[in-house]
């Protein structure tokens, strides 16, 4: 589930940066630096801190733990929701990207916040695999099914 929820926000993301490379009137230096570059940055810093740092690696195998054992991600309500959240992220890169058009401010924000949620998604999905990879957790998860 986790993957899935990466790999759709990556492909929101994308198809958001393609189109906001369209419609917005920038100079593609610009538009690479703020849909790119500094989005890379933020993706990279939300992923590697929980991964890095003990206390945030702990705190998040903690929250997705309880998640697992509560099922959250394994029914199809918290699927739809997981989707649903991601379609309204979708669905602000595009409302900011056509108010840019319309204003010429560039949306640096949307593409930044959007970036550091999918590396925080990433992380999520790689401390699951850490989670279902323990061999202790792995018959706790084992014995729910």
């Amino acid at each position: 589930m986790q993957y899935s929820a990466f790999a759709v926000g990556a492909l929101i993301y994308a198809a958001g940066a393609v189109h906001a490379w369209a419609v917005l009137r920038a100079p593609p230096k610009l538009k690479l630096e703020y849909m790119a570059l500094w989005p890379a940055l933020y993706f990279g810093l939300t992923l590697a801190i929980p991964l890095l740092a003990p206390p945030v690696r702990n705190m998040l195998k903690t929250h997705i733990w309880i998640s697992f054992r509560t099922g959250f991600g394994q029914s199809v309500v918290s699927v739809l929701a997981v989707v649903f959240v991601l379609a309204t992220a979708a669905a602000f890169i595009y409302a900011d990207t056509a108010r840019a058009a319309s204003n010429g401010r560039f949306p640096e924000a949307s593409f930044a916040a959007y970036a550091a949620g999918l590396g925080v998604l990433l992380a999520q999905a790689l401390l699951v695999r850490r989670i279902e990879q323990d061999p202790m957790l792995r018959t706790r998860i084992e014995g729910a099914a």
